[in-house]
C-alpha cells in the first residue's frame, strides 16, 4: 500500500516534466498510446464503491444478472464511437461543452459545463468520503485521515503531472485492482468447504449463476431489457458527453487511437463486472456454508472477509488495500484534471480579450486543480454527518448528469430545428422528471430502476426541446 502511495507521487513529478503549457498539461500533447487511455477510461470509472458493491449485489438476491448491463456499455460504447467521437476531432477542441457552444451558442456551453463541474465534484466528494469509510474499517485509523491522506497524495501527483501522471497511474491502479480481485477468487474458493465443486452447486441450487433476465419491469433493474437499453443510454451519456472521458479522448494520437480505447473499454469491463459479481457469488457460498456470521449490509461483506479472513502477514491485505485506494484515487485524479479543464477553458479562458501565455495557463490550471481538490476532501469529510439514505440521492442526483447531457447534444447533432432556447428549456425540463421519478413517483408506489433514468432524461430533454423548436426555432432555420 505504502509503494502505491508513494509511486504515484513519483510518477506525477516523472510526468511533469514535460508539462509546459496549459494542452501538454490537461491533455498530454495529445500524444498518449491507445492502450494507456483505454486502462485509464477502466481504472476511471471504477471507484472503492464499485468493487465493493458488484460483490455486495452478486451477494445479495442479483447475483450474476448485474452484467446485463455491462453488455448495455458495450452498444452504447459503439454509439459513442461513430456518432459522437467524429465531433470531438472536429477542430482543436479542449472540453466537449466546446461542440455546443458551436451549435447552440455561449449559454448552453456554459450550463453543460456548469452541470458537469457541479455533478462531478459532489458525486466524487460522496465517492471519496465512501473510500475513507472503507479504509477507516480496514486500518482503524481515524476516519478524517483516511479522507486526507487519499485526497492530498491524488492532489499531489495530479498537480505536478497532469493527465499523464493521472493515465500513467491509472494504468497501474487498473492493473492492482484487477491482481486484487483476481487473488480474491482464489482465496475465497480455498475457504469454502468443498471447494470449487461446493460453489458451482451452490450457485446453480441458488440460481446464481443465471446471467439472462427476460421479463420486462421497470422497477427491476437487472433484466435484459434494462441492461441493453438502460445501459446504453447511461454508457452514451458518461462516455459520449461527460469531459471526464472526453478528456481522454482528445489526449488519444488520434481518431481512431481513440475509438479503440473506447470500445475496448467496454469490453474490458464487462470482463471486470464479470470478475467482481463471481467473487459476490463466492462470499455467498462461503457465508453459508462455513458458519461464519456475515455483516448486515451487503456492499460491506468483501471489507468484512478481508479483514478476519484474508491470510495474514503475507502482503494480501496490503495488497488488497492497494486495490481499494486505486480504485478510490484513480477516480479523483481524473475528476480534479478534468474540472480545471472545464472550468479553466469555458469560464475562464473567454473572458480574455488576449489568451494569457503558457506559463500563466499552465500555473493557473494547476491552482484550480488543488482548488477543486480541497472541494472534495471538503465534501468527503462533510458528508460523515448525512445519512446513508441521503448520500445515495445525492449519488443518484449526481448521476442525472449522463441523460441530461445526452438529450442536449442529442439535439444539436439530430436536429437542425432546435436553438440555445430548446436545449436549455428541454434540459430543464428533464431534469424536474427525474427529480420527480426520484422523489414523487415512491410516494404513489411508483418505482423506476435506476438503469432507465438516463434513458427517461435524455428522451425527456429532447423531446421537449423538438417540442420547444416548434415555437423558438434556432435563427438560422427559416
Amino acid at each position: 500500500m505504502i509503494s502505491l502511495l508513494l509511486a504515484a507521487i513519483v510518477i506525477g513529478f516523472w510526468s511533469g516534466r514535460k508539462n509546459n503549457d496549459a494542452e501538454s498539461y490537461l491533455l498530454g500533447g495529445r500524444s498518449l498510446p491507445w492502450w494507456a487511455i483505454l486502462g485509464s477510461i477502466v481504472a476511471t470509472e471504477t471507484s472503492t464503491a464499485t468493487v465493493l458493491s458488484i460483490p455486495g449485489a452478486a451477494y445479495g438476491e442479483v447475483g450474476m444478472r448485474w452484467i446485463q448491463i455491462a453488455m448495455g456499455y458495450v452498444l452504447g460504447r459503439g454509439i459513442v464511437v461513430r456518432v459522437f467521437l467524429p465531433l470531438y476531432f472536429q477542430g482543436k477542441l479542449f472540453t466537449a461543452y466546446q461542440v455546443l457552444e458551436k451549435r447552440f451558442g455561449g449559454a448552453t456551453r456554459i450550463a453543460a459545463s456548469l452541470l458537469f463541474l457541479v455533478t462531478r465534484n459532489l458525486g466524487d466528494g460522496l465517492r471519496l468520503f465512501l473510500a475513507g469509510l472503507v479504509v477507516h474499517t480496514l486500518l482503524g485509523w481515524p476516519f478524517e485521515v483516511c479522507v486526507l491522506v487519499m485526497g492530498i497524495i491524488t492532489i499531489i501527483y495530479t498537480v505536478f503531472g497532469g493527465l499523464r501522471s493521472v493515465v500513467w497511474n491509472d494504468c497501474i491502479q487498473f492493473v492492482i485492482y484487477m491482481l486484487g480481485g483476481a487473488a480474491s477468487v482464489f482465496i475465497i474458493a480455498n475457504n469454502i468447504p468443498g471447494g470449487w465443486t461446493e460453489l458451482s452447486e451452490f450457485a446453480q441450487a441458488t440460481g446464481k449463476d443465471r446471467i439472462f433476465e427476460f421479463q420486462f419491469t421497470l422497477s427491476d433493474p437487472y433484466n435484459i431489457w434494462a441492461g441493453l437499453i438502460g445501459g446504453a443510454f447511461l454508457t452514451i451519456g458518461t462516455h459520449g458527453t461527460d469531459h471526464m472521458m472526453v478528456q481522454r479522448y482528445l489526449s488519444a494520437r488520434s481518431e481512431r487511437e481513440a475509438g479503440r480505447a473506447v470500445f475496448l473499454s467496454s469490453l474490458v469491463v464487462l470482463f471486470q463486472f464479470a470478475l467482481f459479481l463471481f467473487i459476490g457469488v463466492e462470499l455467498a457460498c462461503f457465508y453459508s456454508q462455513s458458519g461464519n456470521v456475515a455483516p448486515g449490509e451487503a456492499d460491506q461483506v468483501f471489507a468484512d472477509f478481508i479483514v478476519h479472513h484474508f491470510p495474514k502477514n503475507t502482503g494480501l491485505i496490503g495488497l488488497m488495500l492497494a486495490a481499494i485506494l486505486s480504485a478510490a484515487m484513480s477516480t479523483l485524479s481524473s475528476s480534479l484534471n478534468a474540472s480545471a479543464s472545464a472550468f479553466w477553458n469555458d469560464f475562464c479562458l473567454p473572458t480574455f480579450k488576449q489568451p494569457p501565455g503558457p506559463r500563466t495557463q499552465l500555473n493557473s490550471t494547476r491552482g484550480l486543480t488543488v482548488a477543486f481538490g480541497l472541494i472534495q476532501v471538503g465534501i468527503g469529510m462533510w458528508a460523515i454527518n448525512l445519512d446513508a439514505t441521503v448520500v445515495r440521492s445525492a449519488l443518484t442526483i449526481a448521476g442525472y448528469s449522463a441523460g441530461l447531457l445526452l438529450g442536449v447534444f442529442s439535439l444539436g447533432v439530430l436536429t437542425t430545428r432546435a436553438g440555445q432556447a430548446s436545449a436549455l428549456i428541454g434540459a430543464g425540463f428533464g431534469l424536474a422528471t427525474l427529480l420527480a421519478i426520484q422523489f414523487v413517483l415512491p410516494s404513489y408506489d411508483w418505482n423506476i430502476a435506476w438503469p432507465w433514468l438516463a434513458f427517461i432524461g435524455s428522451i425527456t430533454t429532447f423531446a421537449v426541446g423538438q417540442v420547444v423548436a416548434i415555437f423558438l426555432p434556432a435563427k438560422s432555420v427559416s
